[in-house]
């Protein structure tokens, strides 16, 4: 799978800091309040569509008290179509920006056709994705930011055989709603990421999807592992 790059942080969400991993050992999702706990055990009892790979890896610690990550890459047979990272975050004393104690951070990319890169509604295609996601499946939600990328990278030299590449890029974090027990509903919110990625990587639906979610043709074939 390909690694998720860090970049700078965009405020108190950490959007860039995915990758932070020092202390990644310290509340990991073997300790920390019952809410946390709870909200770690969905996420690691939760049942996923079979083309999304889901493995638990070191969560960032400078973003909140306790945090617990999982990356995933979507596979066609043995090749990579996205890859993405998803962090739970949990501050019990709660958050001003989030507005509650939990808050979900994201990164998801896939390759794209550079005629589709070049799309001007791309990056509000690409936002409703994600917010169509959650909308699909009813969860509840709060505070949603994030950003759309898109990059091309043109090869010159002794590298002038590659074909020109481009890449998406959605890094997003949102609050999920607190049920009974301060508790969010992980799992589903995990459900729904996945249904993201899948998308993303131009998989069709697992099941009835949300009509407002606008989809564009001409995604890039997948690439090998």
């Amino acid at each position: 799978m390909a690694a998720a790059h860090g970049h700078r942080s965009d405020g108190a969400d950490g959007l860039g800091d995915v990758k932070d991993t020092e202390g990644a050992d310290r509340h990991s999702g073997a300790a920390g309040p019952p809410a946390f706990r709870a909200a770690v055990e969905a996420l690691r009892g939760c049942r996923l569509r079979p083309q999304v790979e889901v493995e638990p890896t070191p969560a960032p610690q400078r973003l909140a008290p306790y945090a617990y990550a999982l990356e995933a890459v979507v596979l066609d047979g043995e090749q990579e179509l996205a890859d993405g990272r998803l962090v739970l975050l949990h501050d019990p004393a709660g958050h001003d920006a989030w507005r509650g104690t939990f808050r979900l951070v994201t990164l998801v990319r896939a390759e794209l056709e550079p005629e589709m890169a070049a799309d001007p509604l791309l990056p509000e295609v690409c936002w409703s994705w994600l917010t169509g996601a959650l909308g699909a499946r009813g969860l509840g939600y709060g505070e949603p930011s994030g950003t759309v990328t898109r990059a091309s990278s043109h090869y010159f030299g002794g590298l002038a055989d590659r074909p020109a590449a481009s890449q998406i890029e959605i890094r997003a974090s949102w609050t999920p709603r607190e049920g009974r027990g301060g508790v969010p509903d992980a799992g589903a919110h995990l459900t729904s990421w996945c249904d993201l990625l899948a998308q993303v990587g131009g998989l069709p639906p697992a099941g009835p999807g949300d009509t407002s979610v606008v989809t564009l043709p001409q995604r890039r074939g997948p690439q090998s592992r």
